[in-house]
């Protein structure tokens, strides 16, 4: 027999495929619409690793279900490919850093090809490609537009190794999300985009968003950070200012003991400015220096001024401290009586204590107020609503919402990125670059040494002409942050060739939300929200009907060896490469599927993966034999009971499979069903005729085809059929054969199980009595007892109830 040989028949495929791809990926109006879309990859390797061999498989297995399903799909593929390692590598090999992208792109792309992934890669996109970042420049300008996109003067997190500004998102642990180097607080002045006008949104549309894993959503609830609370007016002792002071307990408003400001408080860092306090400046830029993103020992100081209590009229301290970065808020008051954190600060700097609470043992939220004025007596919750009344009535607070959501920082003091397209003008100020003038092209003569942004190094970019008056003028020399890119790139794969606009909106409808979107539980909070603030902005100017971009989001585990994560560092990378040469992508596709629930963490094991290329191997002797006995047995059609056993077994793996793959449920136990009947079929296919084993033969392969695309499309073929396997109808089940002719039932005395018995699901229920009656257990257990009653419930139980 014709040893199986994945190289050959992988290679043949593919190259059939690459046309009749072409043909597959037209529109058809007719059919309702599936989007499928991973989270595409991010160049900065020379090629892919297991985890994105999971991700994409995934994916790949949804999108030809799909299909056979009579969807029209939209499953495309690109490269996020700006950012600072190709950056990293120009400065570290004197390589220019679109040239180090474009080969790891291609080198991803080959090897994606290898998988057997059914991409449309006629609307392949790159956010390096000029024609993409020139619609990202359109979406910028129109956010400038809207006041959306603007610029301030701001301290910012910024890594020296990479001479870059980071995102909060982007700072772990106090360092680097890159190249784990130490982030220190500098002050520039930045672009932002205005992500909290959409703060409330983000938040509540959560809700909307039921086939989202519940500790995603916990996450971006987490990071938008919503508090209730009051900001409260205090004059400033001897001060013509007024300073706005946030608490979440307006009730224990009485019990301040100090404010607390963060270090880079517009107060603070006017007083630095106006007041020459060599220690205070010292202190200040000591903390903004810290790696202050997640401190351990805070540090506080003393600013030497007081407010006065709006309500008491009593000084209150005014501190400054870099505890308040955890807070979300900029300023707080104080109040050690009611806030854990408020208590530890004011012990550890000898602040009074003011009581306002009664002695209660009362374990409730429910306390009674002292030493509040009016208001002594009351509850908190009637003293809630009651200060916050007061303070409103009478101008000196009001109750507010606060977010620790920040807005987005997407200035970037790099080369690799898209430029942010405005000119300075001594006489015009800010100017955005006009819309026929994009894109702003990256230069060439730049230079890389890893010192300050190379933009600023290119005369020919920096100096140019003002678009308003002529005169002259000079570019922005920063970059976007790369998560720009990425945060639409969805839309543009609705309509990838687009020259005039990011996307066509009737295209965009057509397909949007994304119906499935597969990627790490890494982007919960980074991509995931920028996205949704994206999809809001675009709905509000009215381009697209959905205000949500992905519909079901699937977050897949990580592929461990020997208990850890592959990774360079740890030397226990696999290569999908390596694995493709020596067993086929089938068998890589299969175990990546079968080893582990999607959503679970899944252990490489290399016995695991020989045992998957057997399973494939075994499939392929049952079905060239098959064909072989099918070709001998034509003229033969009489069912025998081993044929009519199979035939039943195909209808209930079929429905199993449909099933799991419906809804998403780990995929390994489709496969687990796929073996079962695989067996089932090793059993009697040389014993019956051979149109019984046609149709096994024939399911089986369509229902492995999505999993294992290559060899199924080889031995469909074999089995004499025209058309490609990935165009066909996925088989349905008939519920008549899924009717069980026995059933099982349990036979109780009194409630306690004494036996079981197998009976035609057809029996009647007085002979199903009578039966239970006779059994030997029951028998023994009745004994003499009268028999009061029988209870049946129909084919699962009867119970017979006696005298004591």
């Amino acid at each position: 027999m014709e040893n199986y040989s994945p190289q050959h028949i992988e290679k043949k495929w593919r190259v059939a495929w690459e046309t009749q791809n072409k043909k597959r990926n037209k529109q058809d109006d007719k059919k309702e619409t599936y989007y499928i879309l991973e989270q595409f990859p991010y160049p900065s390797g020379t090629g892919m690793h297991m985890g994105h061999v999971r991700v994409y498989t995934i994916g790949d297995l949804i999108a030809r279900y799909k299909r056979m399903r009579g969807y029209e799909v939209l499953h495309p593929m690109g490269a996020d490919a700006f950012g600072l390692p190709a950056e990293n590598a120009a400065i570290k090999h004197g390589i220019d850093p679109e040239e180090w992208t474009h080969k790891n792109m291609e080198q991803i792309k080959l090897e994606q090809v290898s998988l057997g992934l059914s991409y449309d890669w006629n609307g392949y996109v790159g956010t390096c490609l000029p024609e993409y970042y020139k619609m990202t420049q359109k979406i910028f300008l129109q956010m400038l537009k809207k006041n959306i996109a603007y610029r301030k003067n701001g301290y910012v997190n910024w890594c020296n190794n990479c001479s870059t500004v980071l995102a909060n998102e982007q700072v772990e642990e106090g360092k680097c999300w890159r190249c784990d180097g130490p982030v220190i607080k500098k002050e520039l002045e930045q672009w932002f985009l205005r992500i909290t006008q959409y703060a409330e949104r983000l938040l509540n549309d959560l809700d909307k968003l039921e086939q989202w894993p519940e500790n995603v959503k916990k996450m971006q609830k987490n990071w938008i950070g919503k508090s209730k609370g009051v900001e409260i007016n205090f004059a400033i002792e001897n001060r013509n200012e007024q300073l706005q002071v946030f608490t979440t307990k307006p009730e224990a408003v009485f019990g301040a003991s100090f404010i607390c400001l963060a270090p880079d408080h517009p107060f603070i860092t006017q007083l630095i400015k106006n007041k020459k306090d060599r220690k205070l400046q010292l202190f200040i830029n000591d903390m903004l220096l810290r790696n202050n993103i997640s401190m351990k020992t805070p540090k506080d100081y003393f600013t030497g001024i007081y407010a006065i209590h709006p309500l008491t009229n009593g000084r209150i301290p005014i501190w400054v401290s870099d505890y308040m970065n955890t807070q979300g808020n900029s300023s707080v008051l104080g109040i050690p009586a009611a806030d854990l954190h408020d208590f530890e600060f004011g012990k550890r700097n000898n602040l009074k204590f003011v009581g306002i609470f009664e002695p209660s043992e009362d374990t409730s939220n429910e306390r009674v107020l002292i030493d509040s004025q009016q208001f002594s007596g009351q509850t908190t919750s009637e003293a809630k609503r009651n200060i916050i009344h007061y303070l409103e009535t009478n101008n000196l607070g009001k109750e507010v919402d606060i977010f620790k959501l920040r807005d987005w920082l997407i200035s970037r003091q790099r080369y690799w990125g898209c430029p942010i397209p405005v000119i300075y003008c001594d006489y015009c100020g800010t100017v955005p670059v006009p819309e026929e003038d994009l894109p702003v092209v990256l230069p060439k003569d730049v230079t890389f040494n890893g010192i300050d942004n190379p933009l600023k190094t290119s005369d020919d970019f920096v100096h140019t002409t003002c678009p308003n008056c002529g005169g002259k003028g000079t570019r922005e020399t920063d970059t976007m942050d790369t998560f720009v890119d990425s945060s639409w790139y969805y839309f543009r794969f609705t309509d990838p060739h687009n020259s005039l606009k990011p996307f066509d909106s009737s295209k965009a409808n057509k397909w949007l939300p994304v119906k499935q979107y597969v990627g790490g539980v890494e982007h919960a909070i980074l991509h995931l929200l920028y996205s949704r603030f994206f999809t809001k902005f675009f709905y509000d100017e009215g381009l697209i009907n959905v205000d949500e971009p992905f519909e079901s989001l699937l977050t897949q585990g990580m592929v461990l060896q020997n208990g850890s994560k592959m990774s360079k560092s740890k030397g226990n990378v696999v290569s999908p490469i390596d694995v493709i040469n020596q067993y086929g992508a089938d068998t890589t596709r299969l175990f990546i599927l079968f080893s582990a629930p999607y959503y679970r963490d899944l252990e490489w094991l290399d016995s695991g993966v020989e045992g998957i290329h057997r399973f494939i191997k075994r499939v392929w002797r049952i079905v060239l034999e098959s064909i072989e006995l099918i070709d001998m047995k034509s003229e033969i059609n009489v069912k025998c009971s081993d044929a009519e056993s199979l035939e039943k077994i195909m209808h209930k793996t079929i429905k199993k499979v449909t099933h799991e793959l419906e809804d998403n449920n780990g995929y390994n136990t489709a496969i687990s069903a796929l073996m079962e009947f695989t067996n089932e079929i090793s059993d009697v296919y040389q014993k019956i005729d051979g149109k019984s084993l046609r149709e096994p033969i024939n399911n089986l392969l369509l229902m492995l085809a999505p999993f294992t695309p290559h060899f199924t499309e080889e031995l469909w073929m074999r089995m004499g059929n025209e058309k490609s396997i990935h165009d066909q109808a996925w088989p349905n089940y008939n519920e008549e054969f899924l009717v069980e002719e026995n059933v099982e039932m349990v036979i109780q005395v009194n409630g306690k199980l004494k036996t079981k018995i197998v009976l035609s699901i057809n029996t009647e229920e007085n002979e199903v009595i009578e039966v239970a009656k006779s059994h030997p257990n029951i028998i023994d257990s009745i004994g003499e007892k009268e028999i009061k009653k029988v209870i049946i419930v129909p084919n699962k139980l009867i119970n017979i109830v006696t005298s004591k």
